[in-house]
C-alpha cells in the first residue's frame, strides 16, 4: 500500500491536461465492470472492462497509457478511454506494417450502420456484405468473436480501414474448390453437406467445391420434390457423374450409391408372374403402379378389362389402390414393365368361337350405329358388328340408321370371327338366299312387272320389284313422246307395268321399259337393242349411286 501511495504522490506533480491526448495513468481498482485509474487530477477516471481484451493482464498499481476525452463530465470526473489509447498508439504501425491486401487478426466489437466495429488493434469497418458468402440477418452472433479479415481499403486523411472475412472465405474456397477439381474423377464416392435445396435438385457442398445432384438423379424411385430425401445442412453420401473443368461444374448422383433395382428385373418379375404393389400415378392412357422402390409398372386402360369399355384409368384405379396384376412385357432397357389386370381373369374371347360358330344364326340388341355398321351386344361385353354392305342383298344402304335404331332387337348370321382382335362379324342379308344366284328363274328379258315407283331423279324412276329387287325406268324408256320431267308423268309410290328389257347379273342391275308394255315382239326386240347401245355408266345405274349423286346435289 505504501508503494501504491508513493506512485501516486509521484504522478501527481501540477500539470496542464488537455483533452485529446495520451497521457499516463495508474490503475488504482479494478472492478468486474470498470478499472479505475489516476491520472493526476482531483477526481479518477473509470473505464470499463470490455476495452481490455484481457484484464487479468493487468493489475493495482500497474501504469497504462490512457486517452484523455474530457477533464470533466457533469459529474466533475474525467472521462478517458484505455482502447482509444492503444488505437492512437497502433495506428502507425497499422499503417506501417499492414497496407491493403494485408491479413490482420481482430476482434467484433459491435454493430453499427451497415455492418459491423473490428478492432484489429485500431477499430475498423466491417460492411454486411462482407461478413460472410451471404450477407447475415443476425449480426450479433459475431459480436465477440475473433476472426481474419483482410485490409481492402485504408483512407488516411479520414483515418479509418474498411476490412472484409468473405474475401478470405471465397480465397479458401477457391483454393478448396482448385484443389477439389485436381483430385476429384469420374465415378468418385464423396461424401458432402447439402447447402441448398430447388425444385429441380440439391447444390452439395463437396468441402469448398459446388455439385449439383439433380432430382432425376436422387432416388431410383419416385420424388416429387428433393426436399422429401434431404435437407440443408445434411451430409449425405453422392457419386460424381460429370465433370466440367472449365466451368468447375460437377454433376453428382445420389441413387447411384445404391444398386439400379432394374438389374436383373426380367428375373424378379418375368412375364406372365403375378405381382402385387401401389397405384402411384393416374394418367388418361393408364396407372403407374409401384412394384418396389424405384420400379414401375404401367398397366394400359387396354389390358384392365376383357369386356369393359374402359377410356380412362380413373373409372376404376384411384392412387393409392393395392392391386394385384400379370407381368405381360418387359422393356429392360427404356424400364418399362407392361401390366394387366384382365389377364388374372378367363377371357371370353377365348370361348367365341365355340359359342358362336361362323354360319350360326344368333340374336343380339343393337347397342351402338356408326357410318360402316350397327353393333350388337351378344352378351356383357361381347359385340357384333353388321357392316352396311351385309344388311340387303338388293338394296344400297348409306347408313345403318336408316334400318336400325338403338335397342332393336335383331336377328343376324355369324359370318366371321376373329378372336385376337376381339371382333365378330356379323350379317343380316345371309339370314335368306341371294335372289341374284337364280335370277334367271325370277325375271326373263321381256317379261312383264309390276312394281311401286319408290326414287325419283332426274333421268328416271326406281320400282320395287317382287323378292325386293329393283329395277330403274329411263327417262327414254318411260314414254314415246320426249319426258322433258320424270314428275310430270311419274310420283313416288305409283303402281307401274313394265317390262324387262336389261338383266346385269355381275352389277345387279335390271332395266325397264314401260312405253314397251305393250310392244309386240318385234318392236320389243328393236327397243332392247337400243338401250343396250346406252352407256351404261351414264344410263344404266344403280339405286345405290343415285341416291349418293341425289345426296351430292342436294348437300
Amino acid at each position: 500500500m505504501t508503494n501504491i501511495m508513493e506512485k501516486l504522490l509521484e504522478a501527481k506533480p501540477v500539470r496542464e491536461l488537455l483533452p485529446g491526448v495520451v497521457i499516463s495513468a495508474i490503475i488504482t481498482e479494478i472492478n468486474d465492470n470498470t478499472v479505475v485509474v489516476d491520472i493526476g487530477t482531483k477526481t479518477e477516471g473509470k473505464i470499463p472492462t470490455i476495452e481490455f481484451n484481457d484484464i487479468n493482464e493487468f493489475s493495482v498499481g500497474q501504469t497504462i497509457d490512457v486517452f484523455l476525452e474530457k477533464l470533466e463530465d457533469r459529474e466533475g470526473n474525467p472521462i478517458v478511454s484505455f482502447d482509444k489509447a492503444e488505437q492512437k498508439k497502433n495506428w502507425a504501425h497499422i499503417i506501417e506494417t499492414c497496407p491493403e491486401g494485408s491479413i490482420v487478426h481482430g476482434k467484433v466489437k459491435e454493430k453499427t450502420k451497415g455492418g459491423l466495429i473490428v478492432n484489429i488493434g485500431v477499430d475498423a469497418f466491417l460492411p454486411g456484405s462482407q461478413i460472410d458468402l451471404q450477407a447475415p440477418k443476425n449480426l450479433d452472433q459475431y459480436i465477440g468473436q475473433t476472426y481474419d479479415f483482410k485490409i481492402v481499403k485504408i483512407n488516411l486523411d479520414r483515418k479509418n480501414i474498411v476490412i472484409s472475412r468473405r474475401e478470405l472465405i471465397e480465397e479458401e474456397r477457391k483454393e478448396k474448390r482448385q484443389k477439389a477439381m485436381a483430385n476429384i474423377q469420374v465415378g468418385n464416392i464423396c461424401h458432402g453437406v447439402v447447402k441448398n435445396i430447388t425444385d429441380y435438385g440439391v447444390f452439395v457442398d463437396l468441402d469448398g467445391l459446388d455439385g449439383l445432384l439433380h432430382i432425376t438423379d436422387m432416388s431410383w424411385g419416385r420424388i416429387s420434390h428433393p426436399s422429401e430425401l434431404v435437407r440443408i445442412g445434411e451430409e449425405i453420401e453422392v457419386m460424381v457423374l460429370e465433370i466440367d473443368p472449365e466451368k468447375e461444374r460437377v454433376a453428382l448422383g445420389m441413387k447411384q450409391t445404391k444398386n439400379n433395382p432394374w438389374d436383373n428385373i426380367e428375373y424378379r418379375y418375368p412375364i406372365g408372374s403375378k405381382i402385387k404393389g401401389k397405384v402411384v400415378n393416374l394418367v388418361p392412357y393408364g396407372a403407374f403402379v409401384e412394384l418396389e422402390v424405384g420400379v414401375e409398372g404401367l398397366i394400359h386402360v387396354a389390358e384392365m378389362s376383357w369386356t369393359k369399355r374402359i377410356t380412362k384409368a380413373n373409372e376404376i384405379l384411384k392412387i393409392g389402390d393395392e392391386v394385384e396384376a400379370v407381368v405381360i412385357g418387359i422393356e429392360k432397357a427404356n424400364q418399362k414393365i407392361a401390366l394387366g389386370i384382365k389377364q388374372l381373369q378367363e377371357n371370353p374371347w377365348e370361348m367365341v368361337k365355340h359359342n358362336y360358330p361362323v354360319g350360326a344364326h344368333i340374336r343380339g340388341t343393337v347397342r351402338n350405329l356408326t357410318n360402316y355398321g350397327a353393333f350388337l351386344e351378344l352378351e356383357e361385353g361381347i359385340d357384333g358388328m353388321i357392316h352396311v354392305s351385309d344388311i340387303s342383298w338388293t338394296k344400297r344402304i348409306n347408313h345403318p340408321s336408316e334400318v336400325f335404331k338403338k335397342g332393336d332387337i335383331v336377328d343376324a348370321v355369324v359370318i366371321d370371327i376373329d378372336p385376337a382382335q376381339q371382333r365378330i362379324a356379323l350379317g343380316i342379308k345371309q339370314l335368306t338366299n341371294d335372289p341374284w344366284e337364280n335370277i334367271e328363274s325370277l325375271f326373263q328379258i321381256g317379261s312383264l312387272v309390276v312394281g311401286k315407283v319408290i326414287k325419283i331423279t332426274s333421268y328416271g324412276a326406281f320400282v320395287e320389284l317382287p323378292n325386293g329387287i329393283d329395277g330403274m325406268v329411263h327417262i327414254s324408256q318411260i314414254a314415246e313422246e320426249r319426258v322433258e320431267k320424270i314428275k310430270d308423268i311419274l310420283n313416288v309410290g305409283s303402281e307401274v307395268t313394265a317390262r324387262v328389257i336389261k338383266i346385269d347379273r355381275n352389277d345387279r342391275r335390271i332395266g325397264l321399259s314401260i312405253k314397251a308394255a305393250n310392244y309386240d315382239a318385234s318392236a320389243l326386240e328393236a327397243e332392247i337393242k337400243a338401250y343396250d347401245k346406252l352407256k351404261s355408266d351414264q344410263e344404266l345405274t344403280n339405286l345405290g349411286d343415285i341416291f349418293d349423286k341425289i345426296d351430292m346435289e342436294n348437300s
